[in-house]
């Protein structure tokens, strides 16, 4: 076991800088003792600072990429305004407990918002949390976040919640500020032509492609491989990764809608197309601040994306150096996720393989 109070300190320490937080997102493993880790972030926050955050599969920062560890992010003065919502995912209703996140945004008026949504990675349906978020706020506040991971254990998720560690939980984080809120998001990922038809399906579940039953269609298409789907956006491509069904019904299905009726197309990507990705979704943010520097920033990188850029061998410094170029030598912090949520260009919200960027200014 680490010495997450030692851990915790010192990581609050760097990021608050002797200054007062509002608001400070923790990142970290869940080799972590989270009560001892989070009861040292309070203790260098101070008792009015909102404390928020999540574990992950990863933590990435200016400094580089790695797992085990804990990465803090502190916001603070007097252009911003921070409020936070936890709520429990009835796995009846997960609807509910998105709109029930979504209500930190209540009361609050200024004049540049964003939703962040911090979701148990292993909660069902994660895409009717999301909904249910988005229809509470309306089309105008984005919606950026992650699902939590837990080292790919696959076992059980944590989110952080004042001084509370929950699980089986979302927590909405309101974040208002006087200066322009940018979010990007890319992947890199490109489309194999020919696309398919879903022509038979119903929510996350795809039975037919084509005609012919959906697993039979991509097993043989792709050599027994399963690659992601991408349904067609305006701007580019949300990625749906696709896992086998029933063996009885030859289905697959993803960890959001796959709508009947749908075109979608199968999905590839190398490694200097996932760095690119990672570039653009950080300059697309940074794009959207009316020309000023970025404070810094948060970022939710899939997991699927860390293990394509691991692949033999491969260095995840990489994707550090083209975020912090993109960004212009901002400091930022993320994680690595089951999943990510960004509602931006018609998208509807779930995301996969991808990189989501929120820039502050």
């Amino acid at each position: 076991m680490p010495d997450s109070a030692k851990a915790g300190a010192e990581a609050a320490a760097e990021a608050i800088g002797g200054r007062t937080p509002k608001a400070v997102f923790v990142f970290c493993s869940v080799a972590h003792d989270l009560p001892v880790l989070l009861a040292a972030v309070r203790a260098e926050a101070g008792r009015d600072a909102v404390i928020v955050g999540t574990t992950t599969i990863g933590e990435l920062a200016g400094d580089g990429a790695g797992d085990g560890g804990v990465v803090i992010s502190a916001l603070g003065g007097d252009g911003f305004t921070v409020q936070a919502r936890a709520a429990h995912v009835d796995p009846h209703d997960p609807r509910a407990a998105g709109a029930a996140a979504a209500s930190a945004l209540h009361g609050m008026h200024d004049d540049n918002r964003v939703l962040i949504l911090l979701c148990d990675g292993l909660a069902p349906r994660p895409h009717e949390i999301v909904r249910g978020a988005s229809s509470s706020v309306g089309a105008t506040i984005p919606l950026v976040g992650g699902l939590s991971g837990d080292d790919r254990q696959f076992a059980e998720t944590f989110q952080f919640y004042g001084d509370e560690v929950l699980t089986g939980s979302v927590v909405g984080v309101a974040l208002g500020s006087d200066g322009p809120i940018g979010v990007g998001v890319a992947h890199g990922w490109s489309r194999v032509e020919p696309p398919m038809t879903v022509t038979r399906g119903e929510g996350t579940h795809i039975y037919e492609l084509d005609g012919e039953p959906a697993l039979d269609v991509l097993r043989r298409r792709f050599d027994g491989r399963l690659p992601p789907l991408g349904l067609p956006r305006r701007g580019g491509a949300d990625i749906r990764v696709i896992h086998a069904g029933s063996d009885e019904e030859r289905s697959v299905w993803g960890t959001a809608d796959l709508p009947q009726g749908a075109v979608v197309w199968p999905m590839e990507a190398d490694r200097p197309a996932l760095l690119a990705g990672a570039s653009s979704s950080c300059m697309e943010a940074v794009s959207q601040l009316d020309g000023l520097p970025p404070l810094g920033a948060i970022l939710f990188d899939c997991g699927g994306r860390r293990a394509g850029l691991a692949k033999d061998g491969g260095d995840l410094d990489d994707e550090i150096a083209v975020i912090r170029e993109a960004l212009d030598d901002a400091p930022f912090v993320g994680l690595y996720t089951l999943g990510e949520i960004a509602r931006v260009r018609g998208a509807l919200g779930m995301h996969a393989l991808t990189l989501v960027t929120l820039a502050l200014a």
